[in-house]
């Protein structure tokens, strides 16, 4: 049988050797969680390529057993943009952390997303630069001490989800390593769209910056602090299921169902899918203690891809064009003399 008609598993994707991140890092689940979901994308395996730039995060081609490429700091998304543009059938992933995708790709990664290419973009955001052991990242918490701040930083962090919004995104998307099933889920998501896909995972750094998002993704605090966002369905949390979200004039605000008159029909329901973003923006800015962090599947909409425009464009050029190949170009008599 060939591999287009053999049903491929987690085990077509992992190699042979060791994977060499720390003991404990959140780099692990988030692997299984790829390879789980590859097999459910539809794509066969030699139509599938890893890009990645430099940190932790971008040793992932080398522990995946697809087609890869290990870039410069911060250039994987023009590569990867290359890539799709070259060869559409492919199913083109990034690996990337806080600091490669937002400080020095910050330029490629708003770009990337205002053009719509579509290629699926994983950013490891442990609020921290691990690989080169424990300066402060863009996504960094104000006030945090680090090897590069020992007094506190001074600068606002980024939030992935509000740079992609700002972008023009089509899909952004918010999971947490210590949930493999739901990493698995959006990861096949991300995969269907068509467009640029921005998952955000929350991931623990062991070493550099332990517990980071332990105030909202701990076992005991998860359901109170968290929010997973289903399309169709009322944003409801809370370990009892009793508290949701509801606009209040321009803001989103947390209340108790059964309190001060509220009741279920007071919740909204998340729509995905609408084109108007500030309902998905809003919901991609909130923050614990004022608000439940909103974790799946936050903006999944519709537009043309860049690539898909680019094909037609060439194709337009090819049927009008006198000019058919470069010797046509060479003898067009569109020429000028140096004198």
């Amino acid at each position: 049988m060939t591999q287009s008609q053999t049903k491929l598993t987690r085990a077509d994707f992992q190699i042979d050797g060791p994977v060499k991140w720390c003991a404990g890092c959140g780099g692990y689940p988030i692997l299984a969680a790829v390879q789980k979901a590859l097999p459910e994308t539809g794509v066969t395996k030699d139509n599938v390529v890893f890009i990645s730039g430099i940190g932790c995060s971008s040793r992932f081609p080398y522990y995946i057993k697809t087609y890869g490429f290990h870039t410069l700091h911060g250039r994987a998304l023009p590569i990867a943009s290359g890539v799709k543009a070259a060869r559409p059938e492919l199913s083109v992933w990034v690996a990337t952390g806080d600091g490669d995708s937002m400080a020095i790709g910050g330029n490629h990664f708003i770009h990337t997303i205002r053009r719509n290419i579509d290629i699926n973009i994983m950013i490891f955001n442990n609020k921290i630069y691990g690989l080169t052991k424990g300066q402060y990242s863009p996504t960094t918490p104000m006030g945090s001490v680090t090897k590069t701040s020992p007094d506190g930083t001074i600068e606002n962090p980024f939030l992935p989800g509000e740079l992609t919004m700002g972008a023009q995104g089509t899909f952004f998307a918010r999971v947490v390593d210590k949930e493999p099933k739901g990493m698995e889920t959006v990861f096949i998501d991300a995969a269907k769209h068509k467009g640029t896909s921005v998952i955000e995972i929350l991931q623990n750094c062991v070493i550099f910056n332990n517990d980071i998002h332990e105030q909202i993704v701990g076992k005991d605090v998860r359901d109170d602090r968290m929010i997973l966002l289903e399309h169709g369905e009322k944003m409801i949390f809370g370990k009892e299921k009793d508290m949701g979200l509801i606009l209040d004039g321009l803001e989103i605000k947390a209340v108790k169902i059964g309190e001060n008159g509220i009741t279920i029909d007071d919740i909204l329901v998340h729509d995905a899918k609408t084109q108007n973003p500030n309902i998905h923006y809003m919901l991609a800015r909130m923050t614990y203690p004022e608000l439940p962090v909103a974790i799946g599947v936050i903006r999944s909409v519709e537009r043309p891809t860049y690539e898909t425009m680019l094909e037609a464009q060439v194709e337009h050029a090819k049927q009008t064009s006198d000019i058919k190949d470069l010797k046509g170009l060479l003898h067009s008599g569109k020429v000028f003399e140096i004198k």
